[in-house]
């Protein structure tokens, strides 16, 4: 797709999003999967049906231009997740293992905040209030999901990490 104008820019974005939200729905199955701590593993499921529903709204957006919803892979997404399989085989321990769980969703987190924030500004520009307002939802979530993770690591799983 050649990108010729903010609106095929802001489209193209919406497309890398869908890939990111499609790749990461079964990577946190996985990650739940390898998960000990219970509040962990709640939390990466919580996050998946979140994921779920933020691709949802996603593709409602681009169907609405006639996009084409499987148009990109997100390859940074990619990178992101083959480290995240890597932290599985290297971290000895289930508690470490969760410590370096959530590091590594955290990345992600970071970087889908990223995405929706870009994809929400360009909208806005584009004066797609309705597009901005549903992005800025995910992007809502996505913050809170983060802040959960954060406290998850803090109150518990770094410190059972450090004990094992």
């Amino acid at each position: 797709m050649q990108i010729a104008s903010l609106k095929d820019m802001y489209i193209a974005e919406l497309q890398e999003l869908v890939s990111v939200e499609e790749q990461l729905t079964e990577a946190l199955g996985r990650m739940a999967v390898v998960a000990s701590h219970p509040a962990l593993k709640d939390a990466l499921m919580h996050h998946r049906e979140e994921t779920q529903v933020q691709q949802q709204r996603l593709e409602a957006i681009l169907q609405q231009y006639g996009a084409d919803v499987r148009a990109h892979i997100d390859q940074s997404m990619q990178a992101l997740l083959n480290e995240t399989e890597k932290m599985f085989a290297i971290l000895q321990g289930g508690d470490l293992r969760d410590a370096g769980l959530i590091a590594s969703a955290q990345k992600i987190e970071h970087y889908e905040m990223a995405a929706y924030g870009t994809a929400a500004a360009l909208a806005g520009q584009l004066d797609l209030r309705n597009d901005q307002r549903m992005l800025h939802d995910s992007l809502e979530e996505e913050r809170r999901a983060d802040a959960l993770l954060t406290k998850l690591a803090k109150a518990e799983v770094n410190y059972d990490a450090l004990a094992a």
